[in-house]
């Protein structure tokens, strides 16, 4: 094999989600880049500009609510109508609420979370891997968290949760999926600078954060998408049921 970062990703079908800021944008802006066609989605209209930066052709915005999984199917079909296939997924998008006092979390906060996290992502992913599968195979790339370790900081128990159930659901879905050809892992940012990192947070409790990681700051955005693409890449083709780790030192295992 000729050795180049993006090896099997020129013209490969790729589902972004979260693709309207942040590391989704990135992610979204990687696959580009690596000569891939994007499908950016997003419930955020923004995604649209999104899609209209990018380079190269064959780009498409998505503007739809994973939270409901009834469209799951229907979105997935007309990709596939559209490209002819599909052969990865980078699934990004989550919702993330912050309660400082855990005693004020309520039973909507846990839903909304849980939901979007945990179990829109299920029936996404589930979704995705039969067209991967019909396709030949590739990849499907989810996120967790440092919180799936840790248990979370700044009131984000809930979200922590369900990134930890992130975790073994892929694992579970790697060793389901594995003899269609179509690898699952998982991404593990450690501090990103990204709104929903930042949101609700207090200068004391961010410089909190930011003096455990070892490397001495929060990531940007494009420091993360690396990983997802290589791990969509034919690189890392002997690679499944893993969870990468990109905190800059904060959790080392």
């Amino acid at each position: 094999m000729t050795w180049t970062s993006t090896e099997g990703l020129e013209g490969a079908v790729v589902l972004v989600t979260g693709a309207a800021r942040g590391i989704g944008r990135s992610v979204a802006e990687a696959f580009a880049a690596a000569g891939s066609s994007v499908y950016a989605l997003d419930l955020n209209r923004e995604v649209e500009d999104v899609v209209a930066s990018l380079p190269g052709d064959g780009h498409q915005a998505v503007q739809t609510d994973l939270g409901d999984i009834t469209r799951h199917a229907e979105m997935i079909g007309r990709i596939v109508e559209r490209s002819g296939r599909l052969d990865h997924l980078a699934h990004v998008a989550a919702v993330l609420r912050r309660r400082d006092d855990i005693d004020e979390i309520t039973e909507d906060d846990w839903d909304v979370q849980v939901d979007i996290n945990l179990k829109a992502s299920f029936f996404l992913m589930r979704e995705a891997a039969r067209a991967i599968k019909a396709a030949g195979g590739g990849s499907i790339t989810a996120f967790t968290s440092q919180g799936w370790m840790t248990g979370g900081f700044g009131g984000s128990v809930v979200y922590a949760a369900t990134k930890g159930g992130i975790v073994s659901m892929t694992r579970g879905m790697a060793r389901t999926y594995a003899a269609a050809g179509v690898r699952v892992n998982t991404v593990s940012p450690g501090g990103v600078e990204t709104p929903m990192m930042l949101s609700g947070l207090t200068d004391e409790a961010l410089a909190g954060f930011v003096g455990g990681i070892p490397l001495g700051r929060l990531a940007q955005p494009d420091e993360v998408a690396g990983s997802v693409v290589f791990l969509a890449s034919d690189h890392a083709r002997y690679i499944t049921g893993a969870t990468i780790n990109v905190s800059g030192g904060f959790l080392m295992y």
